[in-house]
């Protein structure tokens, strides 16, 4: 599989008639990229307070990195950034490429300067660019193997936290993201609220099936706790995962 949109509803059926997210609605939210170099495993976690923050946030390809677009959101900073990282430019240089690239031909206050996005490679190196104009407060934190950013939060403390949480926590990588946003939250989070989660993991071959790159793509598009129910989903997809180990292991070879 080439590239991997978080695109869908994976938790509920989308009715026709919803109403969809206007053009010029910023993306409020808090998220993280992160990288396992022992799995080659790559992927991100978003929460925010707006219906299904995950479609449309969050990209990624196997063998290739990830991206995050965020705030007031042009989508299509995520295939650009994944092209890129596919043509082995570094991450601060696809930030600087696709910022620059921008026309901008939204009014003032849809400014690229109010844009938020993030990259990180398949060496787990990272950037992130969090434009003057993003909503406050706006910022965004890195760590070995990971960046997280937010707009809209309680403070800094939110993406300090999501970097500790993700760098102290053990296990696989869904774990250590669903962490992060659980610290995200505790710290303050998104203060309009929460609404929605979503998490998308990939690596090359790792997916359930045949020719599938996609280890986990979950999303929770409209929930009063949206990160305890990817939690939930979460720790059920591990649990699944451990017994299929252990029946590996265990079951005679003829």
């Amino acid at each position: 599989m080439r590239r991997v949109r978080m695109a869908g509803c994976v938790l509920a059926l989308v009715v026709a008639s919803m109403p969809s997210m206007s053009a010029q609605d910023p993306v409020a939210t808090f998220s993280i990229l992160g990288y396992d170099p022992a799995t080659g495993e790559v992927g991100g976690a978003v929460q925010s307070r707006v219906f299904s923050v995950g479609n449309g946030v969050l990209w990624a390809e196997a063998g290739v990195g990830a991206a995050a677009t965020q705030a007031i959101v042009d989508v299509s900073y995520g295939p650009r950034a994944i092209e890129l990282l596919r043509a082995g430019l570094r991450p601060e240089a696809i930030i600087r490429a696709i910022w620059d690239s921008d026309p901008d031909p939204s009014p003032q206050q849809w400014t690229k300067e109010g844009r938020q996005f993030a990259v990180i490679n398949q060496r787990g190196e990272t950037a992130v660019y969090t434009g003057p104009k993003a909503s406050t407060w706006a910022g965004h934190a890195q760590g070995k193997y990971a960046t997280a950013q937010g707009n809209i939060l309680a403070g800094k403390a939110v993406v300090d936290g999501m970097i500790a949480a993700f760098e102290s926590t053990s296990g696989h990588l869904s774990q250590r993201l669903v962490a992060a946003l659980e610290a995200g939250q505790q710290a303050g989070g998104d203060t309009r609220g929460m609404q929605s989660a979503a998490i998308l993991i990939v690596g090359k071959g790792q997916g359930v099936w045949l020719n599938n790159d996609v280890v986990m793509r979950l999303q929770v598009d409209d929930s009063g706790q949206p990160i305890a129910e990817l939690r939930r989903l979460v720790t059920s997809w591990n649990a699944r995962r451990a017994k299929g180990q252990q029946r590996a292991v265990t079951t005679p070879r003829p």
